[in-house]
């Protein structure tokens, strides 16, 4: 029995193997009327496969705590209880194959009122197009060239969105999630906040680390304040803006360093593990992939603070993401594209290593 497959426990709540599907948008929801921003059959059985295939925890694409927060039109949200109903019918799925359901909660910001990423690239919608809105952002700085200008936030406007991220978190727990994911990352709303690339405020919100640490910090105290003390939050982060690695670059952005000094924050706020990710903020940003890249900043992250950590970007063996886990580099792996190509991971994974995960009772013949 390797540790992959091991159970892992935060709060009161047990997740039955570290082997974890990470946020990937679908494109999926209504773009207007009364069901936009509700999950649909293609949700469910997109994450109902996962589930049967005995990955340990699921967590939701990004799910938007209002309207404007949407990436594309088609984004799910958690703004109302029209979109409760219809996650509770995944969520409660979710349970009966021994998955622990836990969403993604999350604004774009100036990267919000985008086409699908199959059509046109996902080029930014312009606010006279139908379906379109003005983004919102820490500065008025848009995030391309082609991009629409974003609105700077007024400090009232950044209040109403924590506001927002908690209310959004207790919808959430009515809904039947039992992890709640603050997105941080991937150059999304409290990404941009965070990086001095895409914040050049200069009230409390902007300036010094503490200053572009702050709405990420108030988002948490509220998400905290009501999520139950009982069940972790997580916050996904992007480590780092790939621009000091490239210090032929010059431009100034968020680092491994920040990266470091931020867990001990959040660690004392309650947040129960960070998602490390990378990247995301800076479109023309020179990033080295290939298997793994991004596991040294989790494993940097869990070494240098002890917190729980899960490690991302492209984990797609078995034995690779054994050796992650069993090595101590990170307590799961968070697993993506290779759960859409395969929504079996898990059971092969098990089936190659000698390991065990949850199997329908409908398919114990195979």
């Amino acid at each position: 029995m390797t540790s992959l497959f091991t159970p892992y426990t935060l709060r009161s709540l047990t997740i039955p193997n570290r082997i974890w599907m990470a946020a990937m948008c679908q494109y999926s929801a209504a773009p207007d009327g009364e069901a936009v921003g509700v999950p649909t059959d293609w949700h469910f059985a997109h994450l109902a496969a996962r589930a049967s295939g005995g990955t340990g925890l699921i967590i939701t694409e990004a799910t938007a705590v209002s309207p404007e927060g949407r990436i594309s039109p088609y984004d799910l949200g958690i703004w109302n209880d029209t979109q409760v109903a219809a996650f509770q019918r995944i969520t409660a799925f979710l349970k009966t194959q021994g998955t622990v359901p836990g969403i993604q909660l999350a604004h774009a910001g100036r990267k919000a009122s985008t086409e699908r990423t199959w059509v046109d690239r996902g080029r930014p919608i312009s606010p006279d197009e139908p379906h379109g809105w003005t983004p919102v952002g820490p500065s008025a700085l848009p995030f391309g060239p082609e991009s629409t200008t974003p609105e700077e936030l007024t400090r009232d406007r950044i209040r109403g969105i924590v506001r927002e991220f908690a209310e959004a978190a207790e919808r959430a727990r009515a809904a039947g999630f039992e992890v709640a994911e603050i997105h941080g990352a991937h150059g999304y709303l409290i990404n941009q906040f965070l990086s001095p690339y895409s914040n050049h405020r200069t009230d409390q919100y902007g300036g010094s680390f503490e200053g572009r640490t702050r709405f990420a910090l108030e988002v948490v105290d509220a998400v905290r304040a009501v999520w139950p003390d009982d069940l972790p939050v997580f916050f996904r982060i992007s480590a780092t803006d790939w621009l000091t690695e490239n210090p032929e670059d010059g431009r100034e952005g968020w680092t491994a360093d920040d990266t470091v000094r931020f867990a001990k924050e959040l660690q004392a706020r309650g947040v129960d593990l960070m998602d490390v990710s990378t990247g995301g903020n800076v479109p023309d940003a020179k990033i080295v992939t290939g298997p793994g890249y991004q596991v040294p900043f989790a494993e940097r992250v869990r070494t240098e603070t002890g917190m729980p950590v899960a490690a991302v970007g492209m984990i797609t063996q078995p034995d690779q993401a054994r050796e992650i886990v069993a090595s101590g580099r990170a307590d799961a792996v968070l697993l993506a594209r290779e759960l859409l190509r395969n929504p079996y991971w898990a059971r092969h994974a098990a089936a190659e290593l000698g390991g065990e995960v949850a199997s329908p009772t409908q398919y114990h013949r195979a």
